[in-house]
Order: structure tokens, then C-alpha cells, then sequence
């Protein structure tokens, strides 16, 4: 069994979190492979993007990340307030955990700013939102080779441009810990052909 945590901060986008939990739900319960999906914040209850609260399953002091396989961080919102959870010391520690052991990190849009501040981006190619040139700079300024691209992988570490990318790459997440051909299975089975 796979363990894949999805890091929530305060302001996250829905959509892009529930890529993840339904692309890695439907793989669990129909792939080669169990995989189980950890929800975890700094805080108790997350207020997200468009103010709809939500409850992580777990806080991020609670766990163990030596026994999750993989990272995925939905992006969010500064008006909301993604940023104050998302730049605070202890999520960025969780990214260079992960960073660090090798496994897995796939950040959606604003959240590949995360991974940069983290540090893990140095010299290494990524993506961010790409309708604001000051999103671009921001995330060369952490040390990454920004590339226009809608989806970049370099290595363990994925990032993307857009809500629109987050089913993309929640299934190149699901290729990375699986097969292709289970990632194709699953994509076929929830109509994404």
C-alpha cells in the first residue's frame, strides 16, 4: 500500500485538492495498487479559496512522513491567505522532507512557489501560474530554471501552471508511484480519454 499526503494550507483551492483525493480514491478502490490519501494542515479547519471549510484528517506535527510515499500541495490563493501557511517554516520543512528522501513532490500552480521557498528548486526546472509574469520572477528569484511549460518534471519534483493542470498532474503523481498503465486504467475508468 501506497500513502500519499496532501498538503492543505489555509486558502488552498478545492478543485485542485480534489483532483488528487478522487484520482488517487479511484486508484485505490479500481488500480493494481492500495493507495491511501492523508489530509493534513497546520490548523484544526482550513477556510479555502472560496471560503468552503474543511477539516484535515490530520495536523502536520501529528505525522510521520517516513512511512508516505508521496507529497502533493494544492495551490491557493494570497487573498485567502494561502501564502502565511503555505511560506511558514514548518509546511516548507515538510517539502524538503520529502525533497530530501527522493520520494515524490507534485505542487499544482501557485503552490510550485512553496517548493521554491523551501529551497528544493535550486538549479532544478519547474513551472508556476502562468497569466502573472511577477509569479515567474518570484520563483526564478528561489533559484529555479523557470520553464513555460503547462506541466514540468524534474526529477521527483512536478509543477504546474494552472487549476486546469491539477487532474494531469494528479495522474502523472499516480504513474510515478504505480505503472503507466494503471495511471491509463484509472484515467480511462473516470472518463478522462
Amino acid at each position: 500500500m501506497k500513502h500519499v499526503l496532501i498538503l492543505l494550507a489555509n486558502g488552498f483551492e478545492v478543485y485542485e485538492a480534489a483532483a488528487f483525493t478522487d484520482v488517487l480514491g479511484w486508484a485505490d478502490t479500481f488500480g493494481t495498487e492500495h493507495i491511501r490519501v492523508i489530509t493534513a494542515g497546520l490548523h484544526p479547519e482550513l477556510t479555502c479559496t472560496f471560503g468552503h471549510q474543511t477539516v484535515p484528517a490530520a495536523l502536520v506535527h501529528e505525522l510521520d512522513l517516513d512511512g508516505i510515499n508521496a507529497l502533493a500541495i494544492p495551490g491557493g490563493f494570497g487573498t485567502a491567505g494561502f501564502y502565511e501557511d503555505s511560506f511558514s517554516e514548518e509546511f516548507l520543512e515538510v517539502i524538503r522532507d520529502f525533497a530530501r528522501s527522493g520520494k515524490p513532490v507534485a505542487a499544482v500552480c501557485v503552490a510550485s512557489l512553496c517548493l521554491g521557498m523551501s529551497g528544493v528548486l535550486k538549479g532544478r526546472s519547474a513551472t508556476t501560474y502562468h497569466l502573472e509574469e511577477h509569479k515567474k520572477k518570484q520563483l526564478a528569484a528561489t533559484g529555479a530554471v523557470v520553464q513555460d511549460k503547462r506541466i514540468v518534471r524534474d526529477g521527483n519534483l512536478i509543477t504546474s501552471t494552472s487549476p486546469g493542470t491539477a487532474i494531469d498532474v494528479a495522474f502523472l503523481l499516480l504513474e510515478i508511484l504505480t505503472s503507466r498503465e494503471n495511471a491509463d486504467h484509472i484515467r480511462e475508468l473516470m472518463g478522462f480519454v
